[in-house]
């Protein structure tokens, strides 16, 4: 398969978010395993801020990469998390080198046992929005090129954009979800309300305010109470607001 093949099966891939059982986990995976394809590497880690703005580890190409991916989260180093926090990409890291690797000593002696020489971190970044980074690892000393380099920032930067599409639609879910709730809720109060009239004689608004002068200072819901009145559950008393007729 070539290059331009697997770019495309990338975007493609990407495209799927778009789709309600979008499964991020998956997605990031392939992405960590395309990226080994693609490059000229021997192990990929993505790692991404969660809502509490901490990088968590999402997908490794390989066991190996995981752990060593935690261990950097665990101590809070490595080219991964520098390049999260600066936005800019960390690149030809030589992991043999006490100068490249100062900051991150323990990290770089994790990844030269696990058999890495050389490693690179590109930013999963839009305009001025950073949300994590894909680490790039080599058991061969040498410069990403100048190609990989492209190729590999092209491939985080769909990573990206696929997540920040998908979090805006869980978002946009979240508050349609939101909205249909509070539909939902004002149809039982607009029922409770019907029933309260017939009951006691009162207008649309003062059985509104019944329930509501009863409802507060209980710290009850009045979506709660209007269901307890639907299903004849209520076992209080309410003291009407008025007489007046519906």
């Amino acid at each position: 398969m070539t290059t331009q093949q697997r770019l495309l099966d990338i975007l493609v891939e990407a495209v799927d978010t778009l789709t309600d059982d979008f499964d991020v986990i998956d997605f990031l995976h392939r992405l960590s395993t395309r990226c080994v394809e693609l490059l000229d590497v021997q192990a990929t880690g993505i790692m991404i801020v969660d809502e509490h703005d901490e990088l968590q580890l999402i997908a490794a190409s390989d066991e190996t990469t995981r752990l060593l991916e935690l261990f950097a989260l665990q101590h809070d180093q490595g080219p991964c998390v520098r390049c999260y926090r600066s936005g800019q990409a960390q690149l030809n890291i030589d992991l043999t080198s006490r100068t490249a690797t100062l900051g991150f000593g323990p990290f770089a002696a994790q990844a030269r046992t696990a058999g890495f020489t050389v490693t690179h971190a590109l930013p999963m970044k839009l305009r001025h929005q950073v949300i994590g980074a894909v680490n790039l690892f080599d058991t061969r000393p040498g410069l990403l090129s100048d190609s990989d380099l492209q190729i590999g920032q092209a491939v985080a930067d769909v990573a990206t954009i696929a997540l920040l599409q998908q979090r805006t639609l869980e978002t946009s879910h979240l508050e349609k979800a939101q909205l249909q709730a509070a539909l939902t809720s004002r149809v039982i109060i607009e029922q409770a309300k019907g029933i309260l009239s017939e009951r006691y004689g009162l207008s649309l608004d003062a059985s509104f305010d019944t329930m509501r002068t009863y409802a507060r200072p209980r710290k009850m819901r009045l979506t709660e109470l209007a269901r307890q009145v639907i299903d004849n559950t209520f076992d209080g008393t309410f003291e009407p607001t008025g007489t007046d007729t519906p």
